[in-house]
């Protein structure tokens, strides 16, 4: 794409020094033509060609026809320096736009690494290494710690800890045993399980994520280029005019149709477009490169625009509302000090890599090892230790009932979380709940993001509903779904797409791998991008470079005031042209007022334009 560009760059300066020779040199007659045919053919030969391509699929009244019949209209009155000036102009605007689009995006799938290269399968007793495709409904793997699950089943033996950050976006594991169903794409931690399939790769978990990924961006309604549906209309309505204005008064009045013609000629040069052509593009690129100042990322004009008229607004929840990091949040004694009940369920975790274990040792301050002894780690249940000589057992309530404490001596915490509970020396210390923890001024952002005209705030979480349900509420969200799969992600997206109620756009805010799909259907994704997984980069239209919730208000605003320059940009050049046209046609109007209502205006847009570049 870059190669690209600077082959675009290179042409239109060599067209720009080959015009200046045309303008300097003191030729006259056929050798001036000439010389002004050669950067005009230079630079605007695809132009050209592709009016030409687009008459002959039956797609006449085109940008590009209108370019090329006005140039060769001020060709045909002798006016070849108007001619060169106007191609040039138009391949500048073009060469903007292309260059605000930024680079074609990668393969997502090519980012993603969920999909497994082999297969443990068992067979005639023992252990074979397949792909996964060749892989039946029914048979047996096997899964040995740190590997990825290459395929959906259920597991006949073993108890391990999961970790599904690739499908679901929440960093806690998830602990399973026998009888669990378990799904491909996510890693194994802990224990050796032998796993029965129930899905063929191709309906696997892992490959329906990865064909979605694949395809959704095709799914997406992409904003169609504003000057090829002006062109649409524009182009015809100005071609029948002047071939009107070139016929019809010699014919009923009997004036002298060469005046007519050159009229008719005239009012095609006024009426080519060079100052949308250049000055929309350049204000969604003054746009994009004022939001990029701001540390938000924009990958097109299109995605700008659908940005402004965004009025709903759907947020991933870990790592995107919230910080993504599991912390103590509430410390619950019973028979202790809180911070003797921290330092028991510390000390009997200070072996574990277990991100439960890491967050009760940062929560006690300082562990000291030697105090541990004799640790044992009981699957689904938790850790015994002996901490200073007596007993320890820390774990759900299951572990309590094999310590003599009953179900009932452990309360229920008022907040959602992983509970850990604490008995040390027979005795029931209390619990501790941990939990992920909202990032600061999210409720303020989402408050902006209302005054703002966003309508409706949703929230989508593969978290539990209960703690999906209590992030929402502190937040003052109007929706939330929670426990989705990157499927029911996108599932849910689509259905908000098609309310009737909508007007806007809808945007998506999210942070993972697993949001990589419904970033790609929603009419703009917006990814976190210092934190944020590169697939989700990759997939996003728009992308937070510094992770902070606050950018969303700025970006909105950045988006609203391009538009709003490329609407008074539009009004003004057509409000000009309408008015030189009209000049054009009665002969009060000559070629330099057609000059200033081609270049002179678009001058004026352009600096109105730059506007775009600076933003607060």
């Amino acid at each position: 794409m870059e190669k690209k560009l600077k082959r675009e760059l290179i042409r239109i300066l060599c067209a720009a020094v080959l015009f200046a020779a045309a303008i300097l040199l003191p030729l006259q007659g056929a050798l001036r033509f000439a010389l002004f045919m050669v950067p005009y053919l230079f630079v605007g030969w695809d132009v050209l060609y592709s009016a030409g391509r687009n008459i002959l699929r039956g797609q006449v009244f085109d940008e590009n026809f209108l370019m090329s019949l006005a140039t060769v209209g001020a060709l045909a009155i002798g006016e070849y320096p108007e001619a060169v000036v106007v191609m040039l102009f138009y391949q500048i605007g073009s060469l903007f736009e292309h260059y605000a689009v930024g680079k074609s995006r990668k393969s997502i799938a090519a980012l993603m690494d969920i999909r497994p290269d082999s297969a443990n399968l068992e067979q005639d007793g023992g252990v074979v290494r397949v792909d996964p495709e060749e892989v039946q409904v029914g048979m047996v793997i096997v899964v040995r710690p740190g590997e990825k699950i290459p395929l959906d089943g259920i597991v006949l033996e073993g108890d391990s800890s999961l970790n599904t950050t690739a499908l679901t976006g929440e960093s806690m594991p998830r602990d399973v045993h026998a009888g669990d169903a378990v799904i491909s794409g996510c890693v194994n931690m802990t224990g050796l399980m032998r796993v029965r399939v129930t899905k063929e790769f191709g309906e696997s978990t892992a490959s329906k994520i990865l064909e979605l990924v694949e395809s959704s961006s095709m799914n997406k309604a992409r904003s169609e280029d504003f000057i090829t549906r002006f062109a649409k209309i524009y182009t015809p309505a100005v071609v029948i005019a002047a071939v009107c204005l070139a016929l019809l008064p010699p014919i009923f009045t009997g004036g002298n149709f060469a005046q007519w013609l050159h009229r008719a000629l005239i009012f095609l040069v006024v009426s080519c477009p060079c100052a949308l052509v250049i000055s929309v593009p350049l204000s969604f690129f003054g746009g994009i490169g004022g939001a990029s100042r701001q540390g938000i990322l924009v990958k097109g004009s299109n995605y700008l625009e659908a940005l402004a008229k965004a009025d709903t607004m759907v947020f991933d929840k870990t790592g995107t509302l919230t910080k993504g990091t599991f912390s103590v949040v509430e410390v619950m004694p019973n028979a202790a000090s809180k911070q003797e009940l921290l330092d028991v369920a510390a000390h009997a975790e200070c072996f574990s890599t277990h991100p439960i274990a890491a967050s009760l040792r940062r929560a006690a301050g300082s562990v000291d090892e030697r105090r541990v002894r004799d640790v044992r780690e009981i699957s689904g249940m938790g850790i015994c230790a002996t901490v200073d000589g007596k007993p320890a057992f820390v774990g759900n309530r299951r572990h309590m009932e094999s310590a003599g404490i009953s179900a009932s001596a452990c309360p229920e915490p008022s907040r959602p979380g992983t509970v850990i509970h604490v008995c040390f020396d027979k005795k029931y210390l209390g619990y501790i709940v941990i939990s992920d923890t909202i990032k600061e001024g999210a409720k303020d952002v989402l408050s902006a993001l209302r005054q703002q005209g966003v309508r409706s705030l949703v929230m989508l979480t593969g978290d539990a509903d209960r703690a999906g349900r209590y992030v929402a509420n502190q937040l003052g969200m109007d929706d939330v779904h929670a426990e989705l799969l990157p499927v029911g992600k996108v599932q849910v997206v689509e259905r908000l797409l098609l309310q009737d109620e909508r007007k806007g756009t809808l945007a998506f805010v999210g942070d993972g791998i697993n949001d990589a799909p419904v970033l790609s259907r929603a009419d703009v994704g917006i990814a976190m991008g210092a934190l944020g997984s590169d697939a989700a980069i990759e997939a996003a239209d728009v992308v937070l470079m510094d992770d902070r919730l606050s950018k969303l208000p700025v970006a909105i605003r950045v988006a609203r005031k391009t538009l709003s320059i490329v609407r008074q940009n539009i009004v003004f050049a057509l409000f000009v042209k309408a008015l030189v046209l009209v000049l054009g046609a009665m002969g009060i109007a000559g070629m330099w007022e057609a000059v200033f209502a081609d270049v002179g205006v678009s001058v004026l847009a352009i600096l109105n334009a730059m506007r775009a570049m600076r933003q607060k």
